[in-house]
């Protein structure tokens, strides 16, 4: 049988394109259940809860290796769930979730609570404290924004709570100088962040939120005055470990710490353009 002409050439020009045409790309697609559905388990700390409906409840809760995750538990109240009788703000556990990016609330599918923080639920002190620390650690960073040493730093300072003011106090305020630390915002202290200079010994300086630490003028209309021992503290705290990472001593007057945790409030609310105010209370309230 003869085959027709323009039928020979069209099929020859067909082969012709795909023997020499190049090969189109490999692409790897993600199972969707292992993209969208399947759980990771981590160790977290609630730092807030609203109620969604009668069972289940809307969380905050600060990872380790997540960053800060903000999502649902559905059914977390039922007796028979997998969420400990459901979450409760300053408790530590393994929180697993289904991540969702964006606007998107994520899916919590499970809660095993490993520790209470029992200073803070049976002394006012331990409970304002603890309040200021989750307030100031939440407002420290973004969403899905990893920071473990934060996070370490707030389950050290939660767990070393003892109900005591001072004592208490102190933890805060080296609880913020960590925070400011690890996210990027830690305050220039030795030299002038208006001109550069080295600083020199004075018995008050200026604290220039703007800019971001100290400089000689304690005048400046610019500046909050801060005393050369609150200045010396803050010194204490940046240097090397073990200091960073030890619980607090006598190390500095407690009138030092209280100082000190108000200026870093203050300073974080600059940082982070947002009120916080169980720590403004906390750092204002008096003994």
């Amino acid at each position: 049988m003869r085959v027709p002409l323009l039928y020979y050439f069209v099929n020859q020009a067909k082969s012709h394109r795909q023997a020499y045409a190049p090969n189109p790309p490999l692409r790897v697609y993600a199972h969707p259940s292992v993209a969208a559905n399947t759980p990771i388990f981590d160790q977290g700390i609630c730092v807030r809860v609203w109620d969604w409906s009668e069972t289940s409840q809307t969380v905050a809760i600060l990872t380790r290796t997540q960053g800060l995750i903000r999502g649902i538990a559905k059914g977390a109240k039922r007796e028979r769930s997998n969420f400990s009788g459901g979450f409760e703000v300053a408790t530590k556990g393994e929180v697993g979730v289904s991540i969702k990016r964006g606007d998107q609330l994520s899916l919590l599918t499970a809660w095993d609570l490993r520790e209470l923080y029992p200073s803070i639920r049976t002394t006012s002190s331990g409970f304002a404290a603890g309040m200021a620390l989750l307030d100031a650690a939440q407002s420290s960073v973004q969403p899905l924004d990893p920071h473990p040493g934060l996070f370490d730093a707030l389950e050290s300072a939660l767990a070393r709570l003892s109900g005591s003011r001072e004592a208490d106090a102190a933890i805060v305020t080296r609880f913020l100088w960590t925070a400011l630390d690890d996210t990027g915002h830690k305050p220039e202290l030795t030299r002038d962040v208006a001109t550069g200079l080295v600083l020199e010994p004075a018995a008050t300086f200026g604290f220039s939120s703007r800019l971001g630490g100290l400089i000689a003028n304690d005048r400046s209309n610019d500046a909050w005055r801060v005393r050369r021992e609150t200045v010396e503290l803050l010194r204490m705290l940046d240097s090397p470990p073990p200091s960073k990472s030890s619980g607090p001593t006598n190390d500095a007057p407690a009138i030092a710490y209280e100082r000190a945790g108000k200026l870093l409030a203050l300073y974080l609310r600059e940082v982070v353009g947002r009120e916080m105010p169980a720590l403004s209370a906390f750092v204002e309230a008096k003994e």
